[in-house]
């Protein structure tokens, strides 16, 4: 991780929906390579800040550059530059492996040979070669899973958002994906990812965790521990969400 070049920075970010703030003048900035956990509990405010940071949609005010892109006023150039992962499955369950390594390598603008290339190696390394022709409805949920994260990188993206991508899956798939997290990381990606599972804020570079709308801390996990005098992330989240200190 190299603290020294931000690949993410927000400045000031407001999000209003009329009355209502979603996003409190936060400001933070993000690492190249770093694994980035971003906590908050339901209605924290997290999925806004992630929609603004993908593109998906603008702030109210504030500054946010992602990837050197301003994002207010380029959104189409910020998600070149990203992968996506969403908390609901993100590929098509009524077409093959196949079909959907071509559908969204078309869409991130890759050859079909760039395209095919990085399937077949993805697919050797899920050991899923076999499964190129089978559609997305008859594989397990833990192997969709590490799919859609291998589409999300297939155009070797600076940032991969990934929003709540192990709920649902067994402890071992999640120990899985994590090392798969681990090494897009040490490949110097961006992981920028959201997590209801407070065991995996442990496996973070650095935390966020936000309530009502701010970010009330963000250090590393060790610190935040030791802060809030807490055993864990699980105890440390609790008592910011109960405003103990």
């Amino acid at each position: 991780m190299n603290q020294k070049e931000p690949i993410i920075e927000v400045t000031g970010l407001v999000k209003k929906f009329g009355h209502f703030i979603a996003n409190d003048h936060l400001t933070f900035n993000v690492y190249r390579g770093e694994i980035f956990g971003f906590l908050g509990a339901n209605g924290a405010g997290k999925t806004t800040t992630m929609k603004i940071l993908t593109g998906l949609s603008k702030p109210t005010s504030g500054k946010v550059i992602v990837a050197e892109v301003d994002v207010s006023k380029y959104p189409e150039k910020v998600k070149r530059r990203i992968g996506y992962m969403s908390q609901h499955f993100s590929l098509y369950d009524d077409m093959t492996v196949k079909e959907n390594f071509r559908f969204y390598g078309g869409i991130y603008g890759l050859g079909r040979k760039q395209i095919r290339e990085r399937m077949r190696f993805y697919l050797k390394k899920l050991e899923m070669e076999n499964f190129e022709d089978m559609l997305l409805k008859n594989i397990p949920l833990g192997w969709k899973q590490k799919l859609a994260f291998s589409v999300a990188n297939l155009h070797n993206p600076d940032i991969i958002f990934l929003d709540e991508p192990t709920g649902g899956v067994d402890p071992i798939t999640r120990r899985q994906f994590w090392e798969m997290i681990y090494e897009a990381s040490d490949n110097g990606t961006t992981v920028f990812v959201t997590t209801h599972y407070m065991d995996e804020a442990e496996y973070c570079d650095r935390v966020s965790i936000m309530s009502e709308g701010k970010i009330e801390a963000l250090d590393v996990p060790k610190a935040l521990k030791e802060k809030y005098k807490a055993k864990n992330m699980n105890e440390v989240f609790i008592k910011i969400a109960r405003n103990v200190e």
